[in-house]
């Protein structure tokens, strides 16, 4: 064979190598584009991240400033001891509860998703009704004004606070976690644990000088301990309310129930750590204000732990107001992060506008779901006193996690072959449901008002169900307003599935529109 031949023929062979070699890249070109590829919230949620999210929800403002309302209603020391701690065990058998739900149904969404299984979607509106309109506006407008008072308190020491200096500062504060939320669920994660951190921090400077001097023997506000004369029993029920607010937020790890790694072992393991380091941190925090305050002087401060400071630890004092402003801001994080997911199973569902349950394309954050609750939490901040609304929150609350965990004794029998990962003994959700029910009934005759407006507000969900959801034959301007594909069966799925967005169309079109939908909420707020 000539060497030209040669040459050819190797010619031949290598543009019929490249001639291959480009076809795979076209056909790979094709192939990438045609492939969907699924946009869903990731599983980021580690155990500590899972940790740090119950403990720096559950542990706010109220431990800090204000656990006098237990004293009052208790009338002894002793009593009150007795109740934070039936508060702490009886949140361990509701957020045990909780585990069962949130590892047998595999699905974000809390209260809502588990009130949707057991009794269907009407029940389920009327929870999520009354949380938009009531329970976390109210809740999350008090923790973040919690957060303006106390991170300026340094600043206008010993002046008092102009009250719109206060709702300015609330509203940074609020806009700065509804941006940390919209961003990344990572930062979301990391930026809790350290707040995490600093809470506990903070808790510890008061545990250990206060138990340091009760072992030098002052144990004088500790006489009569137990002085039964000022029971109130018309009070115990408000007294519990108090209790089982501060302890509130054990249930925030089921609304991010898809996000988690590893949920059967994770979302329990998770749950009781965090009850334990709570519940402990919780008594041995009331003995330390009570080894250096009296009964009658925790009752005269509006701010126990700043008085306690003030009284033992001098000028460091100054550094318990911004503890106590990072403490707020880790429960505006942690329970902004849960109540977005709410919001996005909703939408999932097909009870809220379908926006909502879109997903960022690059940041895999619900991005519409946080931002709808912003324009709600910064009107009742400047709307005024909102500090009432927390007596029927309170009310609703427990009123629809006793349904919860009622939902969880139906299931065991309307569907005993549910795979059931971590089961818990049948007295511990019998006990917490009759103990909540216990609560919610007593309040009708401790304070019928506040109690009676949140039922009402509750009972209104269910027009709103019939007008919004139900009926096929709504006007076609309302249809056109909230989309036909309001209806309680566009999405149905397994208790073990989850939804996820795998349209990429339909996520750039949001990636398109947000702009629009941030420009609508900040004219309404």
């Amino acid at each position: 064979m000539s060497s030209r031949s040669a040459s050819t023929h190797q010619d031949g062979k290598t543009l019929q190598s490249d001639l291959k070699v480009s076809q795979k890249r076209t056909d790979l070109n094709v192939k990438l584009p045609a492939q969907e590829k699924k946009v869903e919230l990731g599983k980021k949620v580690t155990l500590l991240r899972g940790i740090s999210i119950i403990i720096g929800t559950i542990i706010g403002a109220g431990i800090f400033i204000s656990p006098k309302g237990i004293l009052r209603n208790t009338g002894s020391v002793g009593m009150s001891l007795v109740v934070w701690i039936a508060c702490g065990v009886l949140s361990l058998f509701g957020a045990l509860s909780y585990a069962e739900l949130g590892t047998c149904i595999r699905k974000s969404g809390g209260h809502y998703t588990y009130i949707m299984e057991a009794f269907g979607p009407q029940m389920a509106f009327i929870r999520l009704w009354a949380e938009l309109i009531a329970i976390r506006p109210a809740a999350m407008a008090v923790i973040s004004l919690a957060f303006g008072q106390y991170i300026l308190e340094p600043l206008f020491m010993p002046c008092a606070i102009p009250p719109m200096a206060v709702k300015l500062a609330t509203t940074i504060g609020i806009t700065s976690v509804m941006y940390l939320n919209c961003m990344s669920v990572t930062w979301t994660a990391r930026i809790q644990i350290l707040l995490t951190f600093s809470k506990l921090l903070a808790i510890i400077i008061i545990i250990v000088p206060g138990v340091y001097l009760l072992f030098k023997g002052e144990t004088k506000n500790f006489e009569d301990a137990f002085d039964l004369t000022n029971i109130n029993l018309s009070g115990m029920p408000l007294a519990f309310y108090s209790g089982m607010y501060a302890y509130a937020g054990w249930f925030y790890l089921n609304f991010v129930t898809e996000e988690v790694e590893n949920p059967e072992k994770t979302l329990p393991l998770a749950i009781c750590i965090s009850m334990a380091i709570v519940t402990s941190c919780y008594v041995l925090t009331n003995i330390a204000y009570y080894t250096v305050i009296s009964a009658e002087e925790l009752l005269a401060s509006d701010a126990v732990a700043v008085t306690f400071a003030e009284r033992l630890l001098g000028n460091f004092s100054i550094a318990i107001p911004v503890f106590v402003a990072l403490s707020c801001f880790g429960s505006m994080n942690g329970g902004l992060f849960a109540l977005s997911r709410m919001v996005y199973v909703a939408s999932r569902e097909g009870q809220l506008p379908e926006v909502l349950s879109m997903i960022h394309v690059r940041r895999h954050t619900p991005l519409a779901a946080v931002l709808i609750l912003y324009p709600m939490t910064v009107i009742q901040v400047f709307v005024g006193d909102i500090y009432s609304l927390l007596n029927f929150m309170s009310f609703l609350r427990w009123l629809f996690i006793g349904v919860v965990v009622l939902g969880l004794i139906y299931l065991r029998y309307t569907k005993p072959d549910l795979p059931r990962p971590f089961k818990v003994p049948l007295f511990i959700p019998v006990v917490f449901c009759l103990t909540c029910f216990f609560m919610v009934f007593l309040s009708l005759y401790s304070d019928p008002v506040n109690t009676g407006i949140g039922f009402a507000i509750s009972i209104t969900g269910i027009p709103a169900y019939y007008v919004f959801i139900h009926f096929n034959n709504r006007p076609k301007w309302l249809q056109r307003a909230i989309g036909n594909q309001l209806h309680p069966n566009h999405c149905s799925f397994s208790l073990h599935e989850s939804r996820s967005c795998t349209d990429a169309d339909r996520c750039i079109y949001f990636d398109q529109t947000l702009g629009f939908t941030f420009l609508m909420f900040v004219l309404f707020s």
